[in-house]
């Protein structure tokens, strides 16, 4: 009988994050201000975030110790469980062996509370009384309302308006741990109301829930704001995913030779991929594979622009370079809400730049069919966003069966789908759409980048 399910003994959980910036060919290029378009420092930072979280943030130290505190609530759902997924291989009739790692087990169904508990633990630490965020499909908006619960902290959460009416069961996990949600935009920012005026029926997008989030923590005291993806600090954390998983291979004796991740912001893509990176990045795995891969409709990566740019839609955050497709730019709404961001993380961007990593993009009725084989064959039900992984995982399967290699593919199974089952009903009504790249909208929006000159 082969091995379904590879675990760790908490003792292996990692005690140190890997950080990639002591790794680069080149260091990041620096983020700027978007009052004054110079470089940021951190005291201006420090509005938004506790100063721990920003020198996390700007570190080239390659390991970053896990304060114990933080090791004794990661031991609720880590180490998780790496899988083989026998029966998808069997299904496809490839060669390939294909591994997954499960985040699925967390609190909150994903690899979110990853980052969420640090943050919240590393705020509670400065007598930060409320942290403010924004949420995509509400996996951000309810790992971090499981953190701030943990250290008695308010938290109010900013959930783009589509997947708010989408997916209802994510903002009641939400009100569940003593967090307020709001559609966004909303009326509770200027920001909102802004876009409210302009447009009543708005759909909202990530760009404009970080606005308000971050419009609501500079302007109270006490509060600061706290990102779920994207930001340097917020990849580092997540690296206990691939840390756990090549222990998990050790005992395997086996190395993958592709790693897979979805890409929104880049966040469960760094965590698992990272740790993987520093071996290729020291020429140890020079053959190794890295594959982002993101919505067709919202193609970051694929098709966007690598230069500076907002993080956010009213240009309130801070600015950084990153493949971006404009900070205006209002993605379709697919029901992978997770991957619906203008801009994906500066680190990611630039692996990408420097050719170390590949990406690809899908549309969403592909994305469902991988899924639905996954759910069929391995019992999991995956969220749309892992979804993506999936549909590159099958694609690459497929080749392996075509050339006789038997090549190890490992995949991010970032969060369970529990509560996108009406996205999955849509699909096996044929009523998901499959929406184009909006390439005159994307035009539009790349003319609004702000003008920075690299000093």
């Amino acid at each position: 009988m082969e091995k379904t399910k590879i675990f760790l003994d908490e003792n292996y959980m990692p005690k140190r994050w890997y950080n990639i910036q002591a790794d680069l060919p080149k260091p990041l290029p620096p983020v700027y201000s978007p009052r004054t378009l110079k470089r940021a420092t951190l005291e201006e930072l420090s509005v938004l975030f506790p100063m721990e979280i920003l020198k996390q943030e700007v570190s080239q130290e390659r390991w970053i110790d896990i304060p114990q505190e933080i090791r004794d609530i990661y031991a609720v759902w880590r180490p998780s469980p790496l899988y083989r997924a026998i029966r998808l291989e069997k299904a496809l009739k490839t060669p390939a062996k294909i591994y997954f790692k499960w985040e699925g087990v967390s609190p909150a169904g994903s690899h979110k509370p990853n980052t969420a508990v640090p943050q919240a633990y590393y705020n509670m630490k400065e007598g930060t009384q409320t942290i403010t965020t924004e949420t995509g499909a509400g996996q951000w908006g309810s790992a971090l309302s499981y953190a701030t619960s943990l250290f008695d902290i308010t938290c109010r959460v900013y959930m783009v308006r589509v997947s708010y009416e989408q997916k209802p069961y994510r903002r009641n996990l939400i009100h569940l741990w003593g967090a307020e949600v709001f559609p966004s935009p909303s009326n509770k920012t200027n920001a909102g109301r802004s876009i409210l005026k302009e447009n009543p029926e708005h759909p909202g997008s990530l760009g404009i829930a970080i606005s308000e989030a971050v419009e609501d923590a500079a302007t109270h005291e006490d509060t600061k704001y706290s990102l779920g993806s994207v930001l340097n600090h917020v990849c580092m954390h997540q690296t206990v995913i691939g840390l756990e998983s090549k222990e998990q291979f050790k005992m395997e004796e086996r190395y993958p030779d592709i790693v897979i991740g979805c890409v929104g912001g880049g966040s469960n893509f760094a965590g698992i991929s990272f740790p993987f990176l520093h071996d290729k990045l020291k020429g140890d795995k020079k053959d190794l594979r890295v594959i982002a891969v993101e919505p067709q409709s919202c193609p970051t990566l694929t098709k966007g622009l690598y230069a500076f740019d907002y993080g956010d839609s009213t240009k309130l955050g801070p600015i950084a370079k990153m493949f971006t497709l404009g900070h205006d730019f209002i993605p379709p709404g697919i029901h992978a809400g997770g991957l619906r961001y203008h801009g994906a993380s500066p680190i990611v961007s630039a692996l990408k730049d420097q050719n170390i990593i590949e990406a690809q993009a899908y549309y969403q009725t592909e994305v469902f069919e991988a899924a639905m084989l996954f759910a069929q064959t391995e019992g999991h039900v995956p969220a749309p966003e892992t979804a993506h992984a999936i549909k590159s995982v099958v694609e690459e399967a497929k080749k392996c069966k075509q050339t006789g290699e038997e090549k190890v593919i490992l995949f991010n199974a970032s969060g369970h789908g529990h509560f996108d089952l009406k996205s999955y009903e849509l699909y096996l009504h044929g009523k998901l759409t499959d929406f184009e790249y909006p390439t005159e909208l994307v035009k539009q929006s790349l003319k609004k980048l702000p003008k920075i000159t690299e000093d």
